[in-house]
């Protein structure tokens, strides 16, 4: 490119020459554009050299930007985005152990609040079953009291009853045979005559 470039500034540099030099020139001029249409830049073979210069020139330079600048970045970037991820992840393991352990902290409290209800329902239950025993006890006791003395009165009454039976069967024996034979009796004989028929 740079080749053409100067064979068209000697060209234009000859143009004040013969008119046979005129016309060579003309030639050259046009060979020259036509050379230069016919071929693509990059694809001419007179420019390879110095494409491969400048190309190892920018892949040096794009190779130390990358591995000097922008690779640096990203590794600290991705080393900073583990390091969150890893101290997310510890947070979440510490949370989790945290919830673990008020969970069975719940658990625990729970079962000893339920022991502490069925022991002091057990403690209810034997205090009001020895008190219902106490009273049990205290009740039949005054019923056997009463009762003692219920069947000592109806004792002595029946044998007050009884003396009194024996008095009225002995008048009235006297009186049936007084009525009867109109002899008079003792109560003494009559008594004995009730004792007798007792017997």
């Amino acid at each position: 490119m740079s080749q053409t470039t100067t064979a068209q500034a000697e060209t234009t540099g000859e143009a004040p020459a013969t008119g046979h030099g005129d016309a060579e020139a003309g030639h050259t001029t046009e060979g020259t554009v036509d050379h230069g249409a016919t071929v693509f830049p990059p694809l001419d073979v007179t420019t390879f050299p110095s494409q491969l210069f400048w190309l190892v020139i920018f892949f040096g330079l794009l190779y130390l930007l990358m591995s000097r600048v922008a690779l640096p970045r990203v590794e600290k970037i991705l080393h900073g985005r583990a390091q969150q991820i890893e101290g997310d992840l510890a947070r979440a393991q510490a949370l989790k152990e945290e919830t673990e352990n008020a969970i069975k902290a719940y658990e625990k409290s729970l079962t000893d609040a339920r022991g502490r209800a069925t022991g002091i329902g057990q403690e209810a239950r034997s205090k009001l079953m020895a008190e219902v025993e106490a009273e049990r006890k205290a009740l039949e006791e005054t019923l056997s009291r009463k009762l003692a003395e219920a069947e000592a009165l109806i004792a002595k009454s029946r044998g007050k009853a009884m003396a009194e039976v024996d008095g009225i069967a002995t008048e009235t024996a006297a009186e049936i045979v007084a009525a009867l034979t109109g002899a008079k009796v003792t109560k003494a004989d009559a008594a004995k005559a009730v004792a007798a028929a007792k017997g």
